[in-house]
């Protein structure tokens, strides 16, 4: 695919080195971008800047204004191959954008040695691994490749069918993949993408937003909401009757953009984890905009469930936008329960400088509830895992875990050493026993969730595995890699084969590999990122997901999600990349990886 004809080059632009800034900003603005002739001295942040921030707040008041009651609440193509384009820092890439001109907030790309010292993110004294480099490079390649078969055939549409070469709108029409991978080509440096995206998204969305209907509140938050504030951030953007109508802290499941309107499920219920995962995102806009209302509208959700009761800290995966009360006994943290515990610690960790110490200690009751009731050890080689409990405590143990549940090692050690190495926790005496012992377990649960994918023949991992345990020993459908040592511990029944291009390992990989500064994450991520390439690649563009890993070739479905260019490829490419970019004691990544900065570390203009 030809490369977009770019108004400028950035070679035009001229920089203060002292302050990264450009002197001149005449040659940088795309004139197709220029939206109005409003004065530049009425703000200081750039037309298009308060135009994406009047963007991404007037969806939030969508979906959290209109008040009517104090209890209503919400809770980015080049031709990379040689390295020679696309190769650039956010500070060149993202001033393509009428609204991302300002110097961004990540390094430029170049070696160590002729980086700034006074990088905030970058230090030059690190060397060069030269194997991390290749891998990062290849995994960028691989963005790109995604990136061609969507721009190609389905651009603004939600996800590519890169089988069928053309798109779908499955999650709402609002251009879901353009904006869930915008902040992944910022990190890369991949300038092309960035303004494709970004004209996209200032062109095209604001309509589309007016337009549609019914979309889901979790999915449009994490990702849209989510991806927009993301990328607000990185381009140095910040220095700078209520639609639920629910009779409690607990907000419908889906949203109607359209007329301002909101409908529970056809059950009724709102699932926990959508219900508690909106708030690092309504947050950090109350922080951009000073409107407190977003966080305080959405906090109230996390606030009401402090009082209900739980099972050593562990909910069920429904709640009920009526009662206000969790329905059902089914615990687990795979599905529709997962992201509740993830974001209790980081909705923390984004706010530490507020009193949100109740939901650290949610958090550290929960994950002892884990230990207690959901952790065991498989047959006969003692793999850790994390099970379920469909009908409540007391009753029978499944052996079940979902992909999903693989967020939870990073979450462990993100807990543990609040985002530090833990040779520099451990030298600053900053570990309790519990946070030795969790760390402990996310790495052991780590090797688990690389195990579901080294044990099949692909060497993909399965939406779902199951494992033999002493007490009920099941003989089941294996992976099929004889080799594994693990062949005879995890299960893996013919429902459960698919693989959708999940970021939940590799996820854990990364944050694990920052802080424990392990190699064996970066090995067992590129045999994923490797398996990805050999049997999920689409030739004329894009991946796509499979229905069978255990079995070569894999039958192939025909679906790329967003969350393969959001999430899986950005973390790999993080996990190859220098230990300074996109800090974890400096950001928090939302349950869609889109990073946001720890409140301590915004400045608002």
């Amino acid at each position: 695919m030809s490369n977009k004809s770019l108004p400028y080059s950035t070679k035009d632009l001229h920089y203060d080195n002292a302050k990264f800034r450009p002197r001149s900003l005449s040659k940088v603005i795309s004139q197709n971008l220029i939206t109005n002739n409003m004065k530049r001295d009425c703000m200081r942040c750039s037309t298009g800047k308060f135009l994406v921030l009047l963007l991404i707040s007037g969806m939030a008041f969508l979906m959290l204004s209109h008040a009517s009651s104090i209890h209503s609440v919400s809770d980015g193509l080049a031709e990379d191959i040689g390295g020679q384009k696309g190769n650039g820092s956010l500070l060149e890439n993202t001033n393509r954008l009428g609204f991302w001109r300002k110097p961004p907030r990540l390094p430029p790309r170049l070696s160590p040695d002729k980086m700034s010292n006074n990088s905030k993110f970058i230090q030059s004294s690190e060397k060069v691994d030269t194997t991390a480099s290749f891998r990062q490079q290849e995994i960028k390649k691989a963005f790109i490749h995604a990136w061609s078969g969507y721009k190609q055939y389905a651009m603004g549409y939600d996800e590519l069918m890169p089988i069928s070469k053309t798109g779908v709108d499955g999650l709402g029409g609002l251009g879901a993949t353009v904006v869930d991978a915008l902040d992944t080509a910022m990190i890369m440096g991949l300038d092309d993408v960035v303004f494709d995206a970004g004209s996209w998204i200032e062109t095209h969305l604001s309509d589309r937003i007016n337009e549609k209907g019914q979309v889901n509140l979790f999915e449009t938050t994490i990702r849209v909401v989510g991806g927009l504030l993301s990328a607000y951030h990185l381009s140095g953007g910040e220095e700078g009757k209520n639609i639920y109508e629910s009779p409690t802290a607990i907000p419908y499941s889906d949203v109607v953009l359209r007329d301002h309107s909101a409908h529970a499920a056809p059950d009724g219920l709102s699932s926990t984890s959508e219900a508690s995962t909106l708030q690092l995102e309504f947050n950090y806009l109350s922080d951009l905009t000073g409107d407190p209302k977003y966080s305080l509208e959405s906090m109230k959700v996390l606030e009401h469930m402090k009082n209900l009761p739980k099972v050593e800290g562990l909910v069920p995966i429904y709640v009920s936008p009526s009662s206000g009360e969790f329905s059902g006994n089914n615990i687990r943290l795979g599905s529709r329960g997962d992201s509740y515990y993830e974001y209790l610690i980081k909705v923390w960790l984004q706010h530490r400088d507020r009193n949100y110490t109740y939901l650290y200690d949610m958090y550290a009751e929960a994950m002892k509830g884990v230990k207690h009731l959901l952790v065991r050890k498989s047959s006969p080689n003692g793999l850790v895992f994390v099970g379920e409990l469909p009908f409540g405590s007391g009753a029978e143990f499944s052996p079940k875990m979902d992909h999903l549940v693989c967020f939870l090692p990073g979450t462990l050690a993100l807990g543990a050493t609040k985002g530090i190495t833990k040779e520099k926790a451990l030298r600053q005496n900053l570990l309790t026993l519990e946070d030795i012992e969790n760390l402990k377990l996310a790495e052991e649960l780590a090797k688990t969730c690389y195990e579901m994918y080294s044990v099949t023949a692909t060497g993909l991992a399965p939406e779902i595995a199951y494992f033999n345990v002493k007490e009920n020993s099941e003989e089941g459908p294996n992976g099929g890699n004889k080799s594994s040592n693990y062949l005879h511990d995890i299960i893996i029944h013919p429902a459960d084969r698919h693989n959708l291009l999940r970021p939940e390992t590799v996820e854990s990989l990364f944050i694990l590999y920052r802080i424990t500064e392990d190699q064996k994450y970066r090995e067992w991520g590129w045999d994923i990122f490797e398996a990805f390439e050999k049997y999920t690649k689409v030739d004329s563009g894009g991946y796509t997901s499979l229905d069978d890993v255990t079995v070569v070739p894999p039958r192939r479905r025909d679906k790329m999600e967003t969350f393969f260019l959001g999430e899986t490829l950005k973390y790999l490419y993080l996990l190859f990349g220098d230990n300074k970019t996109i800090p974890l004691d400096e950001f928090v990544f939302n349950t869609e990886a889109h990073p946001l900065p720890i409140r301590s570390n915004t400045k608002r203009e």
